[in-house]
């Protein structure tokens, strides 16, 4: 770890960027990354195998009174003779074929990929050489992140990775409570080291704090990742935002942009909350949206469950034309989706993670042109339905309606997207009307012509003081979209 941590040193002192925020203030979003608007996330890992309620499932089964430590002992047995660890000859990947996933989120209309590298459990899903403690060699005996990243890119889909090793510090903690097998003693390259049992989620202070010897070992395995795969997005889940973290954090910050400007690549970083100082890094808003249109690029990261990032086998899946109406939401307020599913142990997607992927990337053919490459316009939508503002709130059922518009530019024309499709065929869009625009900043320019995308039958439209008014053939659950040719 010393010569790795000696290498950091050396690519930061050399490179353009410094580890401050100062100097991390120059970075700039790639153009490209203002280009993709849909991603799949992946949730994948020994929580594949019980496949019991959610991903929390390595720390709830530590948990005494949990569900989760109920279902285990009645299931595998007593913790103390049936373990996290215990689970990894049964992930065994068996009918795994990569280059099917890759195709099936290039169908889906997905741009980039960001399999989860390494989840709370501190399980790698890589080959390294920090941790023997990888898929690479136990379980499936494969490089999943090497062979998803190949995979991707032949695809022509950008490859990604994300680490949610720092809540590693905490995670399995519950263990060393009662009679399990988490036992001292607990030593760096263990898996379930260090649990640590006296913890708060929220304080941003975290007492106890990381210790130096856990945050090196959490820079030198990001570290790797990078140099290893060079993903080009960075995702990092909510608990690195902690005091203990922002040194390592800057650090981390301008080894990965200095290492880029090597490759001659642009790269991202997503983060939650304020872990990373505003500018520095793409922020990421979980499980939820903003509910008005923001100057900068964020993303949302939600998943196809409602209640779960992995398979389980009670999972509530989310209908499709909503994630899509989200989608559409999240793209006229200058963001991005990052869609989860979560794979079965065996390998598989779940035939209703797929069924999901295929229809949205079925409306994506038809609709594309207004996402990809789309930029938000002079305001991001009209009408009924509020937006709940920020993270947790995709299970919150909007109820969108054909009076729901988004906008979105690209390629010199103007797309509205009624969120839901009209019953009869009839839709108005206020915002499009002849209106003052001498005292109130109103739209005032000249329409030339309305096409309605996946349709062969020419909308009808007029124009007056209430709205653009425009008569389809489309209706249904999905959003309809009207390329507005403006002069």
């Amino acid at each position: 770890m010393r010569e790795y941590l000696k290498l950091i040193d050396e690519v930061i002192a050399k490179g353009p960027y410094s580890d401050d925020w100062a100097s991390l203030s120059k970075y700039r979003v790639p153009e490209w990354y203002r280009d993709v608007k849909f991603g799949i996330f992946i949730h994948w890992g020994l929580f594949s195998v019980p496949a019991f309620n959610n991903e929390w499932y390595p720390r709830n089964m530590y948990v005494p009174g949990s569900p989760e430590f109920e279902h285990h002992i009645a299931t595998y047995g007593p913790q103390s003779k049936f373990g996290l660890k215990d689970f990894i000859p049964m992930f065994r990947a068996e009918n795994w074929q990569p280059d099917e996933w890759a195709r099936l989120f290039r169908d889906a209309g997905a741009q980039y990929v960001v399999p989860v590298a390494e989840h709370h459990d501190g399980f790698q899903m890589y080959k390294s050489e920090i941790s023997h403690w990888n898929a690479w060699e136990m379980g499936p005996h494969r490089d999943v992140l090497g062979e998803l990243h190949a995979a991707c890119r032949a695809e022509g889909l950008l490859p990604g990775a994300s680490s949610h090793r720092i809540e590693h510090w905490f995670f399995l903690g519950m263990g060393r409570t009662f009679d399990s097998d988490i036992k001292e003693p607990l030593e760096r390259g263990d898996m379930y080291w260090p649990s640590v049992t006296k913890f708060d989620h929220q304080d941003l202070y975290s007492d106890p704090q990381p210790s130096r010897e856990f945050m090196d070992d959490w820079l030198v395995r990001t570290c790797e990742i990078i140099d290893k795969y060079r993903p080009k997005i960075l995702y990092f889940d909510w608990w690195i935002q902690v005091a203990a973290m922002k040194p390592y954090l800057k650090k981390l910050a301008a080894y990965y942009y200095n290492r880029a400007c090597e490759w001659g690549e642009e790269v991202v970083i997503n983060y939650k909350h304020d872990a990373f100082l505003f500018g520095t890094a793409v922020p990421d808003v979980e499980r939820g949206q903003f509910a008005d249109i923001k100057h900068y690029d964020w993303q949302t990261d939600t998943a196809v469950a409602l209640n779960s990032w992995c398979y389980t086998t009670s999972n509530t899946y989310r209908p499709a034309n909503e994630i899509v109406q989200d989608l559409v939401d999240i793209v006229s307020k200058n963001g991005r989706l990052l869609l989860n599913i979560g794979p079965k142990a065996d390998g598989t997607i779940p035939d209703e993670d797929a069924g999901i992927l295929r229809e949205i990337g079925a409306w994506l053919r038809v609709n594309g042109e207004a996402i990809y490459s789309a930029r938000a316009w002079r305001k991001y939508g009209e009408g009924p339905t509020q937006i709940e503002d920020g993270g947790f709130s995709d299970g919150i059922k909007k109820n969108f309606t054909s009076a729901d518009f988004r906008f979105t530019t690209a390629g010199g024309f103007l797309y509205a997207a009624a969120l839901r499709g009209s019953e009869d065929g009839s839709y108005t869009i206020k915002s499009l009307g002849e209106q003052d625009a001498l005292r109130h900043a109103n739209f005032h320019g000249i329409i030339k012509d309305v096409e309605a995308l996946g349709s062969a039958v020419k909308p009808a439209w007029t124009r007056d003081a209430d709205g653009l008014h425009i008569r389809s053939d489309l209706t249904g659950d999905m959003p309809v979209v009207f390329k507005i040719s403006i002069d």
